[in-house]
């Protein structure tokens, strides 16, 4: 049966069908022609049952507040607002852009989402200020991926439900990883800035940054409401979501008034679509990722790592090549319900913890989203700035090699993100 899995998964993927129809086709051929004792429909009972969750159900909540947030205008408070902290030293407006992504991460939970809703406003404003145009689509590609590593983030929620880990847990974890990509990527804008020239030169000024915190407080309390509401009891991540929902509405109907009523069904629509695409590549991937456990395909492979090394580092460093890999060439969501199977047991019996684990595979599949063939950040970026993938790539290096360093100290350095959930007693 194994043989037609991977046969069929390599044809279809080649042909470039959509991952999750791969996902499919791939587990109705293994069983229809693999299998004389498995019926097909497993893997519709397997697809129904993946998102039959209640923790699931904060995916499409978080894609709604997502949208609700860049249409009441909380996204261009939150820009000001971190243009008016950072936006007159070198390299600004680009740092600006990046802390105001860490920000909007808190909210939105998507890496996409944080694209479309900063960059629309931050690229064009870059490059009035002479900033490159492809360096301007880069910085926000990469640091739009933040928006999946600083919580509350879908994938971490995919993680937590397939992992058996507590999403709560992850949340607190990402924080610190979350700050050190993005004080690394700050760094690369700084001395590229610096290097070229980009910018403006302006002095700072505290009563600008007093106004500008006075328009976006709603916005910058909304992180502070939905993360104190979890770790302090209230809720769970998914009734968070929720609550990210009705804050939204409540800001952008009645506060900022930037949104209108007739404007929701527009944006219900917008995120109905993003859901349904996102869960059918967990329901496909869930059956996939099945029919890789009964074949005891995981367990092969976790013999064969742990046969080859049984040195923490080194078995650490190969799934962090590995998951590189993958997040080039697979769906952040696909990845994460069919390898966690695989790599949890392998590196929880070399003493590594789950959540650690959780987001080292996030931080991967997040710089997976800023790299081709499938990264979707990258192709978000590339409409906004109306630039070629060619084009960004040659601006792009030196921030993927900023996140990759970030990566191995989160690796290796495991405080960086255990610190929080060990401080809590998470």
């Amino acid at each position: 049966m194994s043989t037609y899995l991977f046969v069929t998964f390599a044809i279809t993927a080649i042909l470039g069908f959509p991952i999750w129809v791969v996902l499919a086709a791939s587990s109705f051929v293994a069983l229809t022609f693999g299998s004389a004792t498995i019926p097909v429909t497993v893997v519709v009972q397997r697809l129904f049952t993946a998102v039959d969750s209640f923790p699931i159900l904060a995916v499409p909540l978080f894609m709604i507040a997502g949208n609700l947030m860049e249409a009441g205008g909380i996204s261009k408070r939150l820009i000001d607002f971190c243009d008016a902290l950072i936006g007159g030293v070198t390299g600004g407006l680009a740092m600006a852009a990046v802390l105001t992504c860490m920000f909007f991460a808190a909210i939105s939970g998507s890496g996409p989402a944080t694209v479309a809703a900063i960059g629309g406003i931050m690229i064009p404003s870059m490059v009035e200020q002479g900033y490159d145009r492809a360096f301007s689509a880069a910085v926000m590609a990469v640091a739009g991926a933040i928006g999946v590593i600083i919580p509350p983030s879908i994938p971490m929620v995919n993680f937590g439900v397939v992992g058996g880990v507590s999403i709560s847990t992850l949340f607190a974890a990402g924080f610190g990883p979350g700050i050190l990509v993005g004080i690394s990527l700050m760094i690369v804008c700084y001395f590229t800035s610096k290097k070229h020239g980009y910018g403006v030169k302006r002095k700072f000024s505290f009563s600008h940054v007093l106004s500008t915190f006075k328009s976006a407080f709603w916005a910058l309390l909304m992180p502070f409401i939905i993360l104190g509401g979890i770790y302090g009891g209230v809720f769970t991540p998914t009734e968070a979501a929720g609550i990210a929902v009705g804050y939204g509405l409540i800001v952008g109907l009645f506060i900022y008034r930037e949104m209108k009523v007739t404007d929701l069904p527009r944006l219900f629509m917008e995120a109905s679509k993003s859901t349904a695409m996102i869960m059918m590549i967990i329901g496909t991937s869930s059956g996939f990722s099945w029919l890789l456990t009964a074949e005891r395909i995981p367990d092969a492979i976790a013999s064969g790592i742990l046969g080859l090394t049984q040195s923490k580092i080194a078995v650490l460093m190969l799934i962090n090549v590995l998951l590189l890999i993958v997040g080039c060439l697979m769906e952040t969501q696909a990845a994460i319900i069919i390898l966690t199977p695989i790599f949890l047991p392998i590196v929880t019996s070399l003493g590594v913890d789950p959540v650690h684990i959780g987001i080292i595979k996030v931080i991967n599949l997040a710089i997976g989203m800023s790299t081709p063939r499938l990264g979707v950040n990258l192709f978000v970026a590339c409409g906004v700035a109306k630039i070629t993938i060619e084009q960004i790539m040659k601006a792009i290096v030196w921030l993927l090699i900023a996140n990759i360093i970030a990566l191995l100290l989160v690796t290796y350095i495991e405080p960086v993100s255990m610190f929080i959930p060990n401080l809590l007693g998470a």
